[in-house]
């Protein structure tokens, strides 16, 4: 090889070494700690649909209620009826001195009023914040062998599903107010509060009672609705003390 080859080489290696260095990108800066990305609005889906940030529709409007108590604590879960307004079990929110509602994410979300029903084991919590996702209610009571998908924090603790079909209509078997409940095969034992959602994702029904036979038991839709309907249905609850 003659010298002015070697010379040329070496030319080339050395402008490839600095052109290579001179294209590396600057490192980006650490994100502070405190660091939320923004997420778009959802859009209300099937229960397994995906919203932008990947969570489930299904799972991001449930919710956890805390029921600090005079003396005592209790938690359930509850869903979204409407950007403001959380559905829960009458249960799960008497007794209360201070009621504490998180989302999906950990999120906690300050409580405005607190209402209850006297006829059923319903209860209509009032939120400051929005609520992420709005599941929306069926057209009527799932008929006998219908799927339906149960999303709840069974007795206060991680974000569960649990799926199984309508087995039919029973009296009520806790004498809560309600003539006949809907029951399913969906095992959620502590889930009082819990929707139980259709194939598209609709409330068909909320859970407030379980069996040692792995059943459960649902307010039915109808009634809920019904109740809605009626300005005078839900009462103010008032705190413990």
């Amino acid at each position: 090889m003659s010298a002015r080859v070697r010379r040329c080489l070496a030319a080339v290696v050395v402008a490839l070494t600095l052109g290579g260095c001179a294209e590396l990108p600057a490192m980006p800066e650490e994100l502070p700690e405190s660091y939320v990305p923004e997420v778009p609005a959802p859009q209300v889906g099937s229960s397994g649909s995906l919203t932008p940030d990947g969570v489930a529709a299904a799972e991001r409007m449930a919710v956890r209620v805390r029921n600090v108590g005079c003396g005592t604590l209790s938690v359930g879960s509850g869903f979204a009826l409407d950007e403001h307004t959380v559905v829960t079990n009458r249960h799960v929110v008497e007794g209360s001195s201070e009621l504490q509602v998180s989302t999906y994410d950990g999120s906690d979300i300050d409580v405005v009023t607190v209402a209850s029903s006297p006829v059923a084991d319903l209860a209509l919590v009032r939120t400051t914040e929005p609520l992420p996702q709005v599941p929306g209610l069926a057209e009527g009571d799932p008929e006998d062998g219908t799927p339906v998908t149960v999303v709840g924090y069974p007795s206060g603790g991680a974000l569960t599903t649990s799926s199984g079909t309508v087995l039919g209509r029973v009296p009520d078997p806790l004498s809560m107010g309600m003539d006949e409940v809907i029951v399913t095969d969906a095992q959620v034992v502590g889930g009082s509060g819990s929707a139980a959602l259709d194939a598209d994702g609709r409330v068909v029904g909320v859970v407030y009672a379980g069996d040692d036979k792995g059943r459960s038991f649902l307010v039915p839709l109808s009634l809920l609705a019904e109740l809605l309907a009626d300005e005078s249905a839900f009462a103010p609850l008032e705190p413990c003390g």
